[in-house]
């Protein structure tokens, strides 16, 4: 449960708080404190950030920013697809709040257009509920994922090692979404979902054709081919690209 709250000095914060039927659980509290830990870790612009916790509490919490934006599948919904500067702006503040993340050793793993606000045009990506650190200890169970059908990488749904090249190919079926106000991956069961994502079925060629090459490397089955830093796994080549895209053709 998320609640609305004013700190003394009149600043508006977001509290997220573990419902009583969790509350108990050693498990929910384990990973609460693992979002606080992480989340600790991120600071950017667009990011969310923490600025308090009481896990041990009754009942656990924690504090962060409170963002007053639109979420991206809202926007969407009500306004339909970007326009093409949108997108570019859109995309390079995931990309950078994903390269924070990256930059901090924090994988989101459930980048998703709910989990995009929007600031005047600008994005805040929040909910690292189920983000985790790369080389943290998996705390689900043999078998099990965690994430959203339609924006999983195909490595998450095939149960292989999750780095941060999950993050880019959720950013690219984010953006893709954003540009065409349709599910990246078609509509249907998650089994039919699934299979489209593993055979890299997005429908980039409805995307502005600006962005297709960048969305088509984004979203490639094989995470080495997705767009990274050269010498570390991050979302920052994104940043650059996107930049490339808004300075247009020398």
């Amino acid at each position: 449960m998320v609640h609305l709250a004013v700190e003394p000095g009149g600043r508006q914060v977001a509290i997220k708080v573990l419902r009583p039927e969790v509350a108990g659980d050693a498990l929910a509290r384990r990973r609460l404190a693992r979002e606080v830990e992480v989340m600790r870790l991120v600071r950017d612009d667009h990011v969310a950030e923490v600025v308090d916790a009481d896990v041990t509490g009754d009942p656990p919490y924690i504090v962060t920013r409170y963002v007053p934006g639109v979420p991206l599948h809202q926007l969407v919904g009500q306004e339909g697809p970007l326009e093409v500067a949108a997108l570019i702006r859109v995309g390079r503040g995931m990309a950078e709040a994903l390269a924070a993340m990256h930059a901090a050793g924090v994988v989101h793993r459930d980048l998703k257009p709910s989990n995009v606000l929007l600031v005047d045009g600008d994005p805040v990506v929040i909910d690292l509920g189920i983000a985790q650190a790369v080389d943290s200890t998996r705390l689900t169970m043999t078998g099990m994922f965690i994430g959203t059908p339609g924006y999983l990488s195909p490595e998450i749904i095939s149960g292989q090692r999750v780095g941060p090249p999950a993050d880019v190919h959720a950013w690219g079926a984010t953006l893709l979404f954003a540009a065409t106000g349709r599910q990246p991956f078609g509509e249907g069961s998650f089994e039919k979902i699934f299979l489209n994502i593993v055979e890299g079925n997005a429908d980039v060629g409805a995307a502005p054709v600006l962005l297709r090459p960048l969305l088509t490397d984004a979203l490639a089955k094989d995470p080495a081919l997705r767009p990274t830093a050269a010498l570390r796994p991050t979302a920052a080549r994104l940043v650059g690209r996107l930049a490339e895209l808004e300075r247009g053709p020398a």
